[in-house]
């Protein structure tokens, strides 16, 4: 039993804050509702879209995270995980502001790569084209001892953006294919493993069969669910 209170700032895409939320529940070791983690999420799809704030074709998402964040603390939540890879490009300012810890999804990644025996080496890393192009991951991975190679320009354009536009569009079984052929090209060029770093992905991949993939795979969903249940037994 903990009394510690976790936030979950969520409806960055509203299916992948609901899978959070389960995925948080089932990793969590319980035998009875006392057991596990209290928690409150705030899923608000009404944040305006991360990528295109990227690319400078759309509005600032921070006042709106900031929002969610001060609803959270208000709530009484003592840490907050955020199950959405583009809006930690905010990491900074939101950090700074919420005057409470939020775990940050890269780093949760990075112990789950190591959990599954992964310690250094080439990495596939799959993620919106925001979330590549600001180097969310390779920045914070390289320094620890890996090297990522990220999809083809050409393969992000044709497989991987339509992918998770179809996840969000709740068509996630259409989504598996595509996903699954860009994470068996990144092996193909020499990753170990492949890192899921868009909480849509996972969703999708999971649609179809893993003894399809030729490496194992980090869901970043899973890896900030632990990285909470951490948190939270601490």
């Amino acid at each position: 039993m903990t009394d510690k209170m976790l936030g979950v700032l969520g409806g960055m895409g509203p299916l992948a804050s609901a899978q959070f939320m389960l995925r948080l529940t089932l990793l969590t070791p319980a035998g009875r509702d006392q057991d596990h983690i209290p928690a409150v999420l705030w899923s608000d799809p009404r944040i305006p879209d991360r990528s295109a704030a990227r690319r400078g074709v759309g509005p600032d998402p921070l006042p709106w995270l900031m929002r969610g964040i001060d609803g959270l603390r208000a709530a009484g939540c003592g840490a907050i995980a955020i199950p959405c890879n583009t809006a930690h490009g905010w990491f900074e300012p939101m950090a700074q502001a919420a005057g409470l810890p939020i775990l940050h999804i890269v780093d949760a990644a990075a112990t789950d790569l190591r959990r599954i025996g992964i310690t250094r080496g080439t990495i596939g890393l799959m993620g919106t084209a925001a979330t590549l192009e600001m180097r969310l991951y390779q920045d914070r991975l390289e320094a620890q001892g890996w090297d990522c190679i990220t999809p083809e320009p050409a393969q992000m354009e044709r497989l991987v953006i339509p992918a998770i536009a179809a996840v969000k569009a709740n068509q996630v079984a259409e989504a598996y294919a595509p996903l699954a052929e860009v994470v068996n090209s990144l092996a193909s060029r020499g990753a170990a493993a492949v890192v899921l770093g868009c909480t849509e992905i996972p969703l999708g991949i999971q649609a179809g069969p893993a003894e399809a993939l030729r490496v194992p795979v980090v869901d970043t969903i899973d890896a900030l669910a632990r990285a909470a249940i951490k948190w939270a037994r601490s």
